[in-house]
């Protein structure tokens, strides 16, 4: 037995779940344990495809995937930002920020302040913070 079949076997394709894998991996037991997952998951999951899905599980404070949904939000905001949103659109980004301020709880208006605060100040770019989970691990508001 694989490391990979002891944990979550719901993906037909681990490297491109489906918005419907990843919200089903996200309520499982073992969704924390990502070591079980590909390398760079994160990096993998955190695009246009399944940016929807995620912010909808950081939305959630009982989704046991929660840490890891909002981590992947601060991915796919230094990713956008970063390239002058040629990897995704401003538009789309907006609207999550705008949403999280609007409905979201701490976690999430953090995220939104710190998106805004990307976007007028790109020097503030950690990739550790930013692409590592330095924000999720050690939330504040930069400023």
């Amino acid at each position: 037995m694989s490391v990979q079949q002891a944990g979550f076997r719901g993906f037909a394709n681990p490297v491109d779940p489906t918005p419907a894998e990843l919200r089903a991996w996200a309520y499982h037991p073992d969704a924390a344990v990502l070591q079980t997952m590909p390398p760079d998951w994160d990096l993998l999951v955190a695009g246009d495809r399944l940016v929807g899905t995620l912010f909808d599980l950081a939305m959630d404070p009982a989704c046991p995937a929660r840490r890891f949904a909002l981590h992947c939000l601060y991915i796919y905001a230094a990713d956008g930002i970063r390239t002058h949103f040629r990897a995704h659109p401003k538009r789309r980004l907006k609207k999550f920020v705008e949403q999280a301020e609007e409905h979201g709880d701490e976690l999430l208006t953090t995220w939104a302040h710190n998106t805004r605060m990307l976007l007028a100040r790109p020097e503030l770019f950690e990739y550790h913070d930013w692409c590592e989970g330095g924000l999720v691990r050690s939330p504040r508001r930069l400023s």
